[in-house]
């Protein structure tokens, strides 16, 4: 029997670290969102997300990262491998974002997000076993792991959100080239961060960067002008009830308005 590259505990937490993207890409306005889309398609898609990552992880580590070990591929061969393997994903996005209920939803954008997380998710976890195998399992280590779910979730989430936004304007053929290179970028700079780990620095702050935008334009492009003005209103009475509960002594009556 062939054993775990690491021990099992540290490989756990590899995975809960990958998954813990999850958690993170979803805490934004994506979580404010409820009752404005299908919370059950959100969820399937993430599942197909997990699904199709794991896959595609277990082809970026024998196709790419292993062989980047043995010295077997050069720079340009493993970019060559990673731009196929982006415009599988893209061509994936395309379909699932693209189906008829999906798009009669106009939730292609929100599925979108949730698509990527759960590819990021796995794409991260199996990237974070093979940094703590290479490099050994400490503090370090663990922060440069917490990064690189952090940028793969949220970048893999925008880059399907963006897809989704644009499927509602009727551009998604122009949507495939353009993503497929951006996954690329993606897929080869996180799968280097394993050797050079200080390499992640120069892939985060795209996340912050491109953050507001994909919250306000990007996820909320399937709204109807309705709908979009039944969430803001929403989002502008839940901050006026926080403020309101964070104020209030204890014992005072609560008025009407609040």
């Amino acid at each position: 029997m062939v054993g775990a590259p690491i021990p099992m505990w540290q490989m756990q937490i590899a995975f809960a670290i990958g998954l813990a993207g999850i958690y993170i890409g979803w805490r934004g306005k994506l979580a404010k969102m409820t009752g404005f889309y299908d919370l059950s398609g959100a969820f399937k898609t993430l599942i197909a997300g997990i699904i199709v990552g794991a896959i595609a992880a277990s082809l970026i580590d024998g196709l790419i990262l292993a062989q980047v070990a043995q010295e077997k591929v050069n720079i340009i061969d493993a970019s060559a491998i990673s731009l196929i393997i982006a415009c599988a994903e893209s061509a994936f996005a395309l379909f699932i974002l693209g189906r008829p209920k999906t798009v009669g939803l106009r939730a292609s954008a929100p599925y979108g997000w949730t698509f990527g997380l759960g590819y990021g998710a796995m794409r991260s976890a199996h990237l974070n076993v093979r940094l703590f195998e290479m490099d050994g399992f400490h503090p370090l280590n663990i922060s440069i792991a917490i990064l690189i779910s952090i940028t793969t979730c949220v970048g893999h989430a925008m880059i399907a959100s963006w897809q989704g936004s644009k499927i509602v304007e009727h551009e998604r053929a122009r949507t495939f080239f353009t993503s497929s290179f951006v996954r690329a970028v993606l897929i080869i700079g996180t799968v280097l961060s394993v050797f050079l780990p200080l390499l992640i620095i120069l892939l985060v702050p795209a996340i912050p960067l491109l953050w507001n935008y994909s919250q306000k334009q990007w996820l909320t492009s399937g709204m109807t002008p309705a709908a979009a003005q039944a969430y803001r209103r929403t989002i502008r009475g839940s901050s006026r009830h926080e403020y309101a509960a964070a104020t209030r002594r204890r014992g005072q009556i609560v008025s009407e308005e609040e």
